[in-house]
């Protein structure tokens, strides 16, 4: 399903890097497949070097097998030419405030927070759970 999103990782200043998503966005998809398979820093700082991205988990990039040696992983933007790097925004508010339905931020506690930015312009975005069984995947 095309639900848009962000995904950041929050850094010591407070500020926050982080890529756009097209895909899946919803928590009980892409929410659990971070929550599973981007669940240490290393893993989502190497996530979020990719750049934007159609997809965080597939098992191939624009219709052609996998390359990077990995069963799965994201679909970036980048393997198809365009230059879509990471985004740094200052604030919290600065980074929820794009327009995409959810935004995900691994935080410096190293959990994972999603925030349904559907309605931004009308209240705060609502901290919403992720549910914690895995994806078979």
């Amino acid at each position: 399903m095309a639900t848009r999103g962000r995904i950041g990782i929050e850094l010591s200043d407070g500020s926050i890097l982080s890529i756009y998503s097209h895909w899946d966005n919803y928590p009980e998809y892409n929410g659990r497949i971070l929550r599973t398979h981007y669940n240490n820093r290393e893993k989502v700082e190497e996530l979020i070097d990719s750049g934007d991205c159609s997809s965080i988990w597939t098992d191939s990039v624009w219709g052609k097998p996998r390359t990077d040696g990995k069963k799965y992983g994201p679909e970036p933007y980048s393997a198809r030419g365009e230059d879509c790097p990471p985004r740094h925004d200052e604030t919290l508010e600065e980074y929820l405030s794009n327009g995409e339905e959810y935004a995900y931020l691994y935080t410096l506690n190293d959990e994972w927070v999603c925030y349904d930015t559907h309605d931004f312009g009308n209240k705060y975005p609502e901290v919403v759970e992720i549910p914690s069984a895995a994806l078979a995947v």
